[in-house]
C-alpha cells in the first residue's frame, strides 16, 4: 500500500480551506522567479482553481499536493506537471513557503514521497525538474534523490538581475521498462 506520509510530513490533496495559504504563496513575489508567475492571483481565481483541484491528472495533466507537517499545518506544495501518460513522464516542482522552514528535511521527505507515488502508482518511466543554476539548495536536494543533471538551458529565465541558466535534471525509474 502506498503511504503519502513521511516521518515529519505528509502529502494531501488541496482542500477548500487552503485558499488563504494558496493566496499567500502564489502572491509571494520571492518565488515568482522559479514559478514563472508574472502577476498576482485573486482569491476568486484561486477559489476556481481549488474548485477544480479534484480533477484527474489524466485530464488536467497536473497534480498539486499540499505538504503538511505533523501539526497539520500546510508548509508547502509539490506538483507533478506536464504529465505525459504516453511517454510516461512528468515534471516535478516543490516549494516550502516559509524560508525559515527550508533546509530542514521537509522538502526531502516530500520529494521522496512524490517520486514513489509517480513511479509506483502512475507507473512513470521518468521525472524531470528544471532548476535555476543559482538555486544550490534545490540542486543539492534533487541530486541527493538520484536526479541527474542532463543539460543546461542557457540564459533561459529572465529575472530582475538579467538572464539565468536553468539546469534540467532527470530521474529514470529503473524498475520500469
Amino acid at each position: 500500500m502506498l503511504n503519502l506520509k513521511g516521518e515529519h510530513i505528509y502529502l494531501r490533496a488541496l482542500e477548500p480551506s487552503d485558499l488563504d495559504f494558496l493566496y499567500q504563496l502564489e502572491n509571494d513575489t520571492s518565488v515568482w522567479e522559479v514559478s514563472g508567475t508574472l502577476k498576482p492571483y485573486s482569491k476568486k481565481v484561486l477559489q476556481l482553481y481549488l474548485d477544480n483541484a479534484h480533477r484527474d491528472i489524466y485530464e488536467v495533466k497536473q497534480l498539486r499536493l499540499c505538504i503538511c507537517n505533523n501539526s497539520d499545518e500546510c508548509v508547502g506544495l509539490i506538483d507533478l506537471f506536464d504529465f505525459d501518460p504516453k511517454h510516461r513522464r512528468a515534471g516535478i516542482g516543490i516549494v516550502i513557503s516559509d524560508p525559515n522552514d527550508r533546509n530542514k528535511g521537509q522538502g526531502a521527505e516530500a520529494l521522496a514521497l512524490m517520486c514513489d507515488y509517480a513511479f509506483s502508482v502512475l507507473d512513470l518511466h521518468q521525472i524531470y525538474a528544471n532548476i535555476l543554476e543559482d538555486n544550490q539548495a534545490s540542486i543539492h536536494l534533487f541530486e541527493k534523490y538520484g536526479f541527474e543533471k542532463i543539460g543546461v538551458k542557457k540564459e533561459w529565465v529572465r529575472t530582475s538581475e538579467g538572464f539565468k541558466n536553468e539546469i534540467l535534471f532527470q530521474k529514470i525509474n529503473s524498475n520500469v521498462s
